[in-house]
């Protein structure tokens, strides 16, 4: 690994602990030039997949992308990066099952709604009023009513696993 400070290819390795899914392996690495300590992430490559837009053009899947937009949706909200880059590994590791080589931009947008569901109500509707272009009021009171229809609907399993 080159350093970012000096750009030395010589150091150690401090620390390395797997994910809790064990997809990836993150490195505590220090450079043996300047000392400066940094974070590495190892993770297994997988076949790339391609994202089919809407208009039927085509692009690699983009981690980064993702994950921009899942920051974006949790922007000033109590949801850490370590959820959120779980949450990105979740879906990707999801498309990767259910698809061989293209995926749907439809298919991507359905997972990070369940994510963001799951995750935090106020980035869901952050998300969905981007996602399905809300263009008035009316079309936010009607999703965060249906939200609060579902969360009524799910109240006592979602009590059996928080007990």
């Amino acid at each position: 690994m080159r350093c970012v400070q000096c750009g030395s290819l010589k150091d150690k390795v401090l620390d390395s602990r797997s994910s809790k899914d064990g997809t990836t392996i993150r490195r505590r690495r220090e450079c043996l030039k300047c000392g400066y300590r940094y974070t590495t992430y190892e993770q297994i490559e997988r076949t790339e997949l391609r994202v089919v837009k809407r208009d039927g053009a085509r692009e690699s899947l983009n981690r980064e992308k993702l994950m921009g937009g899942l920051i974006k949706a949790c922007e000033k909200r109590p949801v850490s990066m370590e959820r959120l880059d779980r949450a990105v590994e979740e879906i990707l590791t999801d498309l990767h099952k259910d698809h061989l080589s293209e995926v749907p931009s439809a298919s991507i947008g359905a997972k990070v709604m369940d994510k963001l569901h799951q995750i935090d109500p106020v980035a869901y509707v952050r998300y969905v009023s981007v996602y399905r272009q809300f263009e008035n009021v009316n079309e936010f009171i009607a999703e965060i009513q249906s939200l609060s229809r579902r969360s009524a609907r799910d109240t006592f399993q979602r009590r059996l696993f928080k007990e």
